[in-house]
Order: C-alpha cells, then sequence, then structure tokens
C-alpha cells in the first residue's frame, strides 16, 4: 500500500490549501481513508474520515472550514482547507483503513498570521 500526499505549503491566515492524496495498493472503493495532522510538540490527531460509502467526520476545530472528499476513479482523497488559522500548522497525514492501517509521508502546512 502506498499513500502519496501532496499539496502542502505556506499560507497566510483566511487563505487555501488543497491536499491531494494519491493511492494504490489497495481496494480503495472499500476504503475508508482519512487526513490527520500532528503540530510540533503535540500528539497526531484527527482531523477528517471519509468511509467507502462517503460518510464524512471532522474534527470540531475544522468543521465549516475543512471538506474531505474522494474520486474513485483517479483513487485520490482530497482535503480542503478554507479560512486557514495559524493553528491548523502541522504536518499532515494520509491514512487508509482497510485490512489494516497505512499511512502516507506527511506534508507540512505552515499558516502564517
Amino acid at each position: 500500500v502506498q499513500l502519496q500526499a501532496s499539496g502542502g505549503g505556506s499560507v497566510q491566515a483566511g487563505g487555501s490549501l488543497r491536499l491531494s492524496c494519491a493511492a494504490s495498493g489497495l481496494r480503495f472503493s472499500s476504503s475508508n481513508m482519512g487526513w490527520y495532522r500532528q503540530a510540533p510538540g503535540k500528539q497526531r490527531e484527527l482531523v477528517a474520515t471519509i468511509t467507502y460509502r462517503d460518510r464524512t467526520n471532522y474534527a470540531d476545530s475544522v468543521k465549516g472550514r475543512f471538506t474531505i472528499s474522494r474520486d474513485y476513479s483517479k483513487e485520490t482523497v482530497y482535503l480542503q482547507m478554507n479560512s486557514m488559522k495559524p493553528e491548523d500548522t502541522a504536518v499532515y497525514y494520509c491514512s487508509a483503513n482497510t485490512i489494516g492501517t497505512w499511512w502516507g509521508q506527511g506534508t507540512l502546512v505552515t499558516v502564517s498570521s
């Protein structure tokens, strides 16, 4: 299983970024996918998840600002991040939950005030 995350970068507060995670080596159509993040000195936390039935779940801190989605034809999951805040600064990880849990390499997101 490989999860290739991309789209991280630097943005000012109030700005937007879209993360992508291309999955391979798994049955994407039956996998639950998610985004997690880890800020410096903090534990990894859930940001958003999407099931293979397209049911979504969000951390309270990102509700109304972030949107998770998936493209089955491209086997890719996205995280659209709007109205970003400095506290969104973290390394963002893509995950896949199928037979076991798999993690991507992480992509750094930096939000400046």
